[in-house]
């Protein structure tokens, strides 16, 4: 019996071992290690604002992961935190989105909120065009989170003419803001920040199918990254990073399938040849093809719109179902598009992860994290959570961002790093909570 502790010690090693697995430390009382929380910022655009449902609003930005995270560095003697939060009064904030039902083939149908906003008005902002304001906030914030902002528009100093989630938070007013999101930022005095940028420099092209916006180009997102965590760490602060997940394996690209799309059109005629779609080629030009499984139909595509009869040349002919009535390329991130997007995503990864490492930085490798989750899902309280639509319990309506349980997974992987880089025991948080 006296040897039976060896033994269990040496079973738990060699598990580790067999399994590839590092095992997390264990520690009994909470604290910062090496880390100094004393005044935490968090830096990013729509995940780190809370983003939900296709809206900033209330509910999201009380369980974004930097609040989540900021609430269990305060058990480690972390300073206090604030947001920008959207008043009681006007909690649905810019409006988000609600499931009104579904369509015969499965897909989600969705209303919008449009009551209680927190907007003041629009402004006509010269050259930007119109730029919807919201409600003023005139508080302490430390989640300097502004949906929609990229990597290379940092240093843009009208920004806030162009932004109405960064112009609320702005003393100043558009169209005469000359303020760039660094500056604002760097302005007051911090020690930690955690950090999820360049997640839009992929997103928006994206989500159009590629056929609006463009990627930043991968040398000057490295500059532009180089010199944000050059300015981040100028008095020695330190922090964590995120790297840019593969936005292909989200819902928005995955609810709505070739396969689904065809399933359903199939039961009207039997014969159908395929989905045809307005493609990518090898070079810069767009031509209809058939569609395959490694193409992604994007969310807001009207699947009710296959097979209703389109006027060409060649008469009345059903859309989306012949080589003269294909989808259009906005609604679809085609194959060769998809692969444009991961050569730069690992690009900008791996400058992401070099300049963090340079700088001693925590790194939560969303990238990877994710591609896991896709593969194996998450158990949380002997439910199975994975990447799936709506059901999947990880993301929100809108399909890109995340729903309350999705923020506190963030968090937890977010604080996991930070205890690794740091020597720190701050707690995870109960994901089933959520």
């Amino acid at each position: 019996m006296r040897k039976l502790p060896g033994l269990i010690i040496f079973l738990a090693i060699g598990i580790a071992v067999f399994t590839g697995c590092k095992m997390e430390a264990h520690c009994d009382k909470p604290s910062a290690g090496r880390a100094n929380l004393s005044r935490v910022i968090a830096v990013g655009s729509s995940f780190t604002a809370g983003y939900m449902d296709g809206g900033l609003y209330r509910n999201g930005q009380l369980h974004s992961y930097p609040a989540i995270i900021a609430q269990q560095m305060q058990m480690a003697g972390g300073g206090s935190f604030h947001q920008p939060l959207f008043t009681t009064e006007q909690a649905n904030g810019s409006g988000y989105l609600k499931l009104s039902g579904y369509n015969e083939d499965g897909t989600p149908q969705f209303d919008r909120v449009n009551t209680n906003l927190g907007v003041r008005g629009y402004v006509s902002a010269s050259c930007f065009g119109e730029l919807r304001l919201f409600t003023k906030f005139t508080g302490e914030i430390n989640n300097y989170g502004v949906p929609g902002i990229k990597l290379k528009e940092i240093t843009y100093k009208p920004y806030g003419n162009v932004n109405g989630f960064f112009e609320r938070m702005l003393p100043g007013k558009a169209p005469d803001n000359m303020v760039s999101y660094l500056d604002f930022i760097t302005a007051k005095p911090f020690t930690f920040f955690t950090n999820w940028l360049g997640t839009n420099d992929v997103l928006p092209y994206a989500k159009s199918g590629g056929t609006a916006d463009q990627l930043t180009d991968q040398g000057a997102f490295e500059q532009l990254y180089k010199l944000s965590i050059n300015k981040l760490t100028a008095s020695g602060q330190q922090g964590a990073v995120a790297t840019i997940p593969d936005f292909t394996t989200f819902p928005f690209f995955n609810t709505i399938t070739v396969n689904g799309i065809l399933a359903q059109a199939r039961k009207v005629n039997v014969n159908i040849k395929g989905l045809y779609i307005t493609a990518k080629d090898s070079g810069s030009n767009y031509t209809p093809r058939l569609a395959t499984t490694k193409d992604h139909i994007i969310l807001d595509f009207n699947t009710q719109e296959i097979g209703k009869p389109i006027f060409t040349e060649h008469g009345d002919l059903p859309y989306g179902l012949t080589e003269y009535t294909p989808i259009e390329s906005e609604y679809v991130l085609d194959e060769n598009e998809a692969l444009n997007c991961q050569r730069y995503i690992t690009s900008y990864n791996n400058s992401i992860k070099s300049i963090a490492n340079v700088k001693g930085l925590a790194v939560f490798d969303a990238y990877s994290f994710f591609n896991k989750v896709m593969v194996k899902g998450i158990m949380v309280s002997g439910r199975k959570l994975n990447l799936k639509p709506i059901k999947g319990g990880l993301f929100s309506l809108d399909g890109v961002n995340f729903n309350n349980r999705g923020y506190a997974v963030i968090a937890n992987e977010f604080i996991k790093a930070i205890n690794r880089q740091y020597d720190a025991c701050i707690p995870t948080v109960n994901i089933a909570a959520y």
